[in-house]
């Protein structure tokens, strides 16, 4: 875990920006050659709660499994809120634009489940996530037979964490002057989910 001063406040800060942020990249490198793939993916939460890995499935027809069996670490990719910090919103002209954000890469060594039961439960459990809290949410069995024929062309992994590195630069750093410029900008210009966690960084300052 990071120690800097942009570092999470905890491991539920990177929880949370996994599982509201899903979209990340999976990356990885064999012998310099590189690829990466976007994936939705899910925590794989430890008895404590903390993070201890991810879960996601490939298409069978992504040669990017095929290098990631032969070498399965790979870095995982996650950007959350994020968004320009214009010097036009600050009251004091000498200060210098900037980009706010938080983000977590995770080195991981991936494991392909290659076993239906365990991708059925995944995708199960993606699109019930996904679909939560929708007026009339969607489920695998209206798929009917569609499903099984669909389902046999992906395939199921887990990525054990071997590494975090997060960082979260949500002004924490400002003077209260220019972090109360910034977050009366944000608002007003609509940037809801970047506010939202800068204000969560930054407790008993100016909002």
């Amino acid at each position: 875990m990071t120690t800097h001063r942009f570092a999470p406040r905890s491991g539920e800060d990177i929880v949370n920006l996994v599982r509201t942020q899903r979209l990340a990249w999976v990356v990885s490198a064999n012998d310099g050659d590189f690829q990466a793939t976007l994936l939705p993916l899910l925590p794989i939460l430890g008895p404590s709660g903390g993070l201890e890995g991810l879960a996601g499935h490939f298409a069978r027809s992504n040669d990017h499994i095929e290098k990631l069996r032969a070498q399965s670490r790979a870095l995982v990719l996650f950007l959350g809120p994020n968004g320009y910090i214009s010097p036009s919103w600050i009251h004091d002209k000498t200060w210098g634009p900037t980009w706010n954000y938080a983000a977590v890469q995770f080195v991981v060594d991936i494991e392909f489940i290659d076993d239906p039961a365990y991708t059925d439960e995944h995708l199960s459990e993606l699109v019930t996530t996904m679909e939560a809290g929708r007026p009339e949410a969607w489920n695998i069995g209206l798929m009917g037979p569609r499903y099984a024929t669909l389902a046999r062309h992906v395939t199921g992994f887990r990525a054990r964490i071997v590494e975090t590195r997060a960082r979260f630069k949500l002004g924490q750093d400002e003077r209260d002057a220019v972090l109360g410029d910034i977050t009366v900008a944000l608002n007003r210009e609509g940037q809801h989910d970047l506010l939202q966690w800068m204000k969560e960084f930054n407790p008993q300052r100016p909002a």
